[in-house]
């Protein structure tokens, strides 16, 4: 006598709670690797900077530059932040409208950012000395990861819908928006090795 078997009940990969953390464990991956990127970088900064003789007397950056720049990603991680509040609840438009005025306020840090270079250019470039290349390398490298986090955002905000599930409709949203949380704090630590510190020694110098 036979028997019929029936077969067990197919498990979609979307069903699983690591597919469901996928993306967040991988961004934290890359912000992991590109986080110590940057120290490395800062690390050559203060490396370079400690041998005189290769480091030109120069005038320290233009500081009020940098604290708007600063104001700009801080107000954008803010935007952002709300956002991803209204899409946990359920207020995808909310969200979506946050999602493009973050990618706004973020071409405006790079067309400023370009401003600033334009006024830093007149008194130290790139091939100047050893502090106009890592200067220009750090925040050229920085404004790299603020192109890609926007072409992440846009990419986010071009989805139908934030998510293929309703238990989870905002990991995309919260994907992207970690790696831009990334990047503004990426800035943060530039605006105070690179701006803040290099100022206030040469106010001490000078006094």
């Amino acid at each position: 006598m036979s028997t019929v078997q029936i077969p067990p009940p197919k498990v979609g990969l979307a069903t699983l709670p690591l597919d469901q953390k996928r993306g967040v464990n991988c961004m934290w991956c890359v912000i992991a690797t590109e986080g110590w990127l940057f120290v490395a970088m800062f690390g050559a900064y203060y490396y370079l900077g400690s041998n005189k003789d290769r480091w030109a007397d120069h005038t320290a950056p233009k500081w009020w530059l940098a604290i708007l720049l600063l104001i700009i990603l801080l107000s954008s991680s803010a935007v952002l932040m709300w956002g991803e509040h209204q899409v946990e609840k359920g207020r995808e438009m909310a969200g979506r409208l946050a999602l493009w005025v973050t990618v706004v306020m973020g071409l405006g840090f790079l067309a400023l950012q370009g401003f600033e270079y334009s006024v830093e250019w007149k008194e130290v470039t790139p091939y100047s000395d050893t502090y106009g290349s890592i200067f220009y390398s750090i925040t050229t490298l920085h404004a790299a990861h603020v192109i890609a986090g926007l072409f992440i955002l846009v990419y986010v905000g071009l989805l139908p819908r934030y998510g293929d599930t309703t238990r989870t409709p905002h990991k995309p949203y919260k994907t992207g928006a970690m790696y831009w949380h990334f990047v503004d704090a990426v800035w943060v630590f530039i605006v105070v090795f690179l701006y803040i510190i290099p100022n206030i020694q040469r106010y001490l110098h000078v006094h």
